[in-house]
């Protein structure tokens, strides 16, 4: 089916998406792109979302932010599809940059690895008023925006995402970190970006299979509190991932989404937590596998784990298994994964995934909570989830029941 609504002749439209939002400059915004801001009282910011934007991102970092100078940090294989693209954009500003290149992969949200890149920054002799740039997917991100959060004090940073996961996600909101042994992103601080830049261009350099996880992220927007938009994806979902204005509107409707929610809650003291849906299942889910991307990436591991909660939420009576069913149905028909038995290897048992989730930066005091729903669009948080309740349920999962 066309993406294309009812009375948008050129343009699909998400429902809610603000047609008229002004693009760079204050001018509007032409058909390919689309500029979102994060209002937030001292730390507002804009994100800019289209095809082609990192030939022009030097142009724009010099306006913005004159004078300045830069530390680009991606990693090997961000850098072999774009790193000319924006090198030479930057020459062409006359802006003087260097530029730090990581091992790709979740290993390098690591001390040695941030302690490395702190070391390119402070030997590139960047002052305080300078900007790091973090060119590439949300390890980079991360990684980039907890190195800027913490040198000097704080430094200033622009987000250059180039996967889904990425651009609807991690770049927005200013959550940054690393791992640790005992969990995913437990060391790290809130430190907002200057400025998003997502070139969606890029993301035709992606193997489908990070697209698709990066697709799980946007589906979730939908299925937080957003029905009206599960639907246009169920209607639009090829388009998306075919290109064009379908996956512009996906990433805008997803960013305006993501902004809402940090406006009113920027450090994840209250209904924030609602985007975590599917994570808590899902980081154990990567602990486990030991972030290895053979077997699991982080866009899988919420697609499995959006559809555990919706599981748990039928077994505790919240959910009808008919909205389960249609949740499951859209994700398997994007080709993501929904079952335990999918992912590749011994999962151990459901004491091992137990532990952790009591990791998990959603735990209070020993008290576990989760994201959980009465329907699709209707996610809630449950404080006080009974941890035996849980165990119960993955042990069953492990085992190979359906739970519902």
């Amino acid at each position: 089916m066309s993406a294309r609504a009812p009375g948008h002749e050129r343009r699909a439209r998400a429902p809610g998406l603000d047609a008229d939002a002004p693009g760079p400059g204050g001018a509007e915004a032409p058909d390919w792109q689309a500029r979102v801001p994060v209002e937030l009282e001292a730390n507002a910011y804009d994100i800019l979302i289209g095809p082609g934007l990192l030939a022009g991102a030097g142009a724009t970092l010099a306006e913005r932010f004159p004078g300045r100078r830069y530390a680009v940090v991606t990693d090997t294989t961000v850098a072999e599809h774009h790193l000319e693209t924006l090198s030479a954009s930057l020459n062409d500003a006359g802006l003087g940059y260097s530029t730090i290149v990581v091992t790709p992969g979740e290993g390098s949200k690591s001390f040695s690895v941030f302690e490395s890149v702190v070391d390119g920054v402070l030997s590139a002799r960047l002052e305080r008023g300078d900007l790091l740039v973090a060119l590439g997917g949300g390890v980079i991100g991360d990684l980039t925006g907890f190195v800027a959060g913490v040198v000097r004090r704080g430094m200033g940073f622009v987000q250059m995402p180039t996967t889904l996961l990425s651009q609807v996600d991690s770049s927005v909101g200013g959550k940054t970190g690393i791992n640790t042994r005992h969990g995913k992103n437990l060391v790290g601080v809130f430190h907002q970006p200057a400025l998003v830049i997502a070139d969606t261009a890029t993301l035709d350099t992606l193997d489908p299979r990070d697209f698709r996880a990066g697709y799980a992220e946007v589906a979730k927007y939908g299925l937080i509190d957003d029905a009206d938009f599960f639907t246009w994806l169920e209607t639009n979902w090829r388009d998306v991932l075919a290109g064009g204005p379908a996956r512009v509107e996906a990433i805008a409707h997803s960013c305006r989404a993501k902004a809402r929610v940090v406006k009113i809650d920027e450090k994840e003291t209250g209904p924030r937590a609602l985007l975590n849906l599917g994570h808590t299942f899902g980081h154990a889910l990567e602990s486990v596998t030991h972030y290895d991307a053979e077997r699991l990436v982080h866009g899988e591991g919420v697609s499995i784990g959006m559809t555990l909660a919706h599981e748990f939420s039928v077994r505790m009576n919240l959910c009808s298994p008919d909205d389960l069913a249609r949740m499951r149905a859209h994700l398997i028909d994007v080709g993501l994964p929904t079952r335990l038995d999918q992912i590749p290897g011994d999962l151990g048992t459901a004491d091992d995934l137990m532990a952790a989730i009591l990791q998990d930066k959603k735990v209070k005091r020993g008290r576990l909570t989760f994201i959980l729903t009465r329907g699709l669009g209707q996610s809630f948080i449950a404080d006080d989830v009974p941890p035996e309740a849980v165990r119960t349920f993955l042990a069953d999962k492990l085992a190979g029941h359906a739970g519902v």
